[in-house]
């Protein structure tokens, strides 16, 4: 996942950035609404992590603007506040759930799965895509009942892949999944990651998982 944090805090910013981008996510992060806003018209992403108590403009106004365009990304609110007020404040801005503080690494880590699965309509932590199981739990992937060892880039690339079958996703898109403004890729990185998980998805001899579509992009093809 490629995500957003939102916080003013120095050191819990830092912490979450961290923790997330150990987990084997894309983190981009800003201290204040400004430059959260900016980056929101710079860049997708697959959720936020908003705090409500940030400079100018808050975290609900953030909120109600992303909402107003039409933008669906989910959004995960910190609060410091455990108010009932508080939380049906950010739920009827349009937040998909929030999170007082403090809390647990853990559990930041699961509702932000259980949130980008929900975005594309899988429930449970293991589906499967073709002749392969995935884990998004674990962040693991099975073919056979046989572990398929990928790295934390190439699982990246395969969850975005897999969780939209049939979608092309051009070079630029994947590129604005799986790395961030701080480590830009080489030119032929996404062409390079795509040859390698192929390899390791497929037995030899057996159709690719992954096809091209000429001037166009990768997709994830199960058939």
């Amino acid at each position: 996942m490629r995500l957003l944090v939102v916080e003013d805090a120095p050191r819990l910013r830092q912490t979450l950035v961290t923790a997330l981008t150990r987990s084997g996510h894309t983190t981009d992060s800003a201290p204040d609404g400004q430059q959260a806003w900016l980056l929101l018209t710079e860049h997708p992403y697959d959720v936020i992590v908003l705090d409500i108590m940030i400079p100018e403009p808050d975290g609900l106004t953030i909120l109600g603007r992303l909402r107003a365009k039409g933008d669906t990304t989910p959004v995960l609110l910190l609060t410091a506040r455990d108010a009932v007020e508080e939380r049906v404040r950010g739920l009827t801005a349009g937040a998909d759930d929030y999170l007082v503080k403090p809390f647990a690494l853990a559990e930041l880590e699961a509702r932000l799965q259980t949130l980008h699965r929900r975005r594309h309509g899988i429930a449970h932590p293991r589906f499967h895509a073709g002749p392969l199981e995935i884990d998004t739990a674990s962040r693991s992937v099975f073919r056979g009942g046989r572990a398929i060892p990928l790295t934390s880039r190439e699982y990246a690339l395969l969850e975005l892949l897999a969780m939209k079958p049939g979608r092309v996703f051009s070079r630029e898109q994947i590129e604005a999944a799986l790395y961030s403004d701080t480590s830009p890729p080489a030119s032929n990185a996404v062409d390079s990651a795509i040859c390698i998980l192929r390899r390791k998805l497929s037995p030899e001899g057996s159709p690719s998982l992954i096809q091209t579509r000429r001037g166009m992009g990768y997709c994830f093809d199960p058939a």
